[in-house]
């Protein structure tokens, strides 16, 4: 039955697990400031109950009655955790997944989007990748848990749209900054760990050391800029097959490139210092936006510079609470 708000109109609940992390909280600041009539957003946490256990996902949709889910709620960790506990974040992941893609189809939820990421497409493959390459070779080994979790998402999207009719779907971002982000030093993501160890440098008055040569190259999604293309996902694409958002090719960056703009942001006039001696990782994991652009040619990304900018105030505005 399609619920209507006062004046008859359909209603929408939509459902947001994960909604207090990075993604969550961009997509509570842009719905906030784009609202649409008839559509009602609710963001869980973690404190809501336990996704990896079914009767507490049972009670999660029995309380909220979602018509949308944006599945948002995983295990993640770092490269450490990911190579020590495979067996965890393939069962624990899974089970997720599992609870929640079950109680959109029994609640006849009209719309899951789920997020997938870049780390779990094949080890070896050539660039750029696309969302047709996802299952053509085994993830690199030190994440496959977590991966084939992940994977799974995609081939049951497909699934349960041939067996049930279910409109699920994922979207596959690049990598993710911005306001709420975890900005630790040895945990965080490449652009927040370097936003809070030049916070540092330009407080002590020391170099700010950058690990590796800062030649390999990556693609960086503003946080705001991910959570509108996926509310769009939500209202506009409707195929089970996943969707890249990300940057264009041509806006890949060097990771001095995201250095120099947050030593720029920060007003850190010291010295910048690449330590050589540290592993650079992958040189490039270049990943191709084609479908994305033909739905959206004109979409205009924030770009790094302005980004970064954002990052650093926000960092700077919340230093005492944010996480770090």
């Amino acid at each position: 039955m399609t619920k209507h708000d006062v004046t008859g109109n359909p209603k929408s609940t939509i459902v947001v697990t994960g909604g207090s992390g990075l993604v969550g909280q961009a997509i509570k600041s842009y719905t906030d400031a784009n609202a649409r009539e008839g559509e009602h957003w609710i963001f869980l946490s973690s404190k809501d109950g336990d996704l990896r256990d079914r009767k507490e996902t049972d009670a999660i949709f029995d309380k909220f009655q979602p018509t949308h889910v944006i599945h948002l709620a995983a295990k993640v960790g770092g490269l450490f955790a990911n190579m020590k506990q495979k067996v965890e974040f393939y069962r624990e992941n899974t089970l997720i997944n599992d609870n929640i893609m079950e109680n959109c189809r029994i609640h006849k939820v009209q719309k899951l989007v789920s997020m997938l990421s870049t780390c779990i497409f094949p080890d070896k493959t050539t660039y750029p990748i696309d969302e047709t390459m996802l299952h053509d070779g085994p993830p690199h080994p030190s994440n496959e848990g977590y991966a084939y979790a992940k994977r799974l998402i995609d081939t049951m999207n497909r699934a349960y749209a041939e067996e049930y009719g279910c409109n699920f779907t994922s979207i596959v971002p690049t990598n993710i900054y911005g306001p709420n982000d975890n900005f630790s030093i040895q945990n965080g993501h490449v652009i927040p760990g370097l936003i809070h160890k030049c916070y540092v440098a330009k407080r002590d008055n020391t170099p700010f050391t950058i690990w590796g040569t800062g030649t390999p190259l990556r693609q960086f999604i503003y946080s705001l800029d991910l959570a509108e293309l996926t509310v769009w996902v939500m209202r506009e694409y409707h195929s089970p097959d996943p969707i890249t958002l990300s940057v264009d090719e041509s806006a890949e960056v060097s990771i001095k490139d995201v250095a120099l703009a947050v030593a720029k942001a920060m007003k850190f006039e010291g010295e910048v210092v690449f330590d050589e001696a540290k592993a650079d990782g992958q040189f490039k994991k270049t990943a191709c936006n084609k479908k994305l652009r033909s739905y959206r040619p004109d979409y205009q990304f924030t770009t790094m510079e302005v980004g970064v900018q954002k990052a650093v105030d926000w960092f700077l505005e919340n230093y005492e609470t944010a996480r770090k």
